[in-house]
C-alpha cells in the first residue's frame, strides 16, 4: 500500500491534543498507510537537524512508494521571523536557498516530487493575526502556479474565520493549535473533501 507522508511541526503532530491530529484521524477513518514526520517548534528554514528539510532528507525512506506528500506551512517560521527570500527562476534542487522560507519550500517541493514522484500538497493554518504568515500564504499561490502543487488553504476559508467565539474556544487551544475536537469537527472535513477520500 502506498503511503501518505505528512511533514510538519506541532499542528501536524497534534501538540494540543496529546499527539493525535487530523493526520491520525484520516489514517484511522480511511485505513491509510502513513508516516507522520512531525516535530514541534521546527521550521521550514533549514537551520538545524530538526528542520523540515533535514528530517525529510534523513528520516524518510527514498525508496518507499508514496501516494501523497503533505507539508504544513509552518507558523514557526513566521513567529521566529525567518527570512522570507524570493522565488527562484530555477527548478533544480541545488539552486534553492534553504536558509530562507521560500527557498526551503521550493527545495521541499522539488525533492519530494522527484524522489517519490507523487503529488505534493501544502496546507496552511487557519487565520490568526500575523503579517509574516499572511505573506507566506500569499507566496503559496505563486509556488502553486510555478510547481503545479496542491494547496489546502485553511487561512482563507471565511467560514472558519467567522466561527462563533464559544465554538472557536472549543476547537482551538490557542490561535495556532487545534484541540482534538477542533481537528475532528473543524479541520478533518476540509482534508477529507480535498483528498476525496472514501472508506475502504
Amino acid at each position: 500500500m502506498k503511503k501518505y507522508i505528512f511533514l510538519g511541526s506541532s499542528v501536524t503532530y497534534g501538540s494540543a491534543s496529546h499527539g493525535y491530529s487530523f493526520v491520525d484521524m484520516l489514517a484511522e477513518k480511511y485505513q491509510i498507510d502513513y508516516i507522520k514526520e512531525a516535530v514541534s517548534g521546527t521550521t521550514l528554514v533549514d537551520n538545524g537537524p530538526d528542520s523540515y528539510v533535514q528530517r525529510m532528507i534523513h528520516n524518510l525512506d527514498k525508496e518507499m512508494e508514496c501516494e501523497q506528500f503533505v507539508c504544513q506551512l509552518s507558523t514557526n517560521d513566521a513567529t521566529q521571523g525567518m527570512p522570507l527570500g524570493e522565488i527562484s527562476v530555477s527548478t533544480k534542487l541545488g539552486d534553492f536557498d534553504t536558509s530562507t522560507i521560500i527557498g526551503a519550500m521550493e527545495y521541499i517541493i522539488c525533492y519530494a516530487s522527484t524522489t517519490w514522484q507523487c503529488p505534493v500538497t501544502f496546507y496552511t493554518n487557519i487565520y490568526y493575526d500575523n503579517k509574516n504568515y499572511q505573506k507566506m500564504v500569499e507566496i503559496m499561490y505563486q509556488l502553486k502556479e510555478k510547481w503545479d502543487i496542491g494547496l489546502i488553504d485553511l487561512w482563507n476559508i471565511m467560514e472558519m474565520r467567522e466561527i462563533e467565539k464559544n465554538k472557536y474556544h472549543m476547537y482551538m487551544a490557542d490561535v495556532i493549535h487545534p484541540t482534538e475536537q477542533g481537528y475532528r469537527e473543524w479541520w478533518l472535513p476540509v482534508f477529507e473533501k480535498y483528498f476525496k477520500l472514501k472508506k475502504r
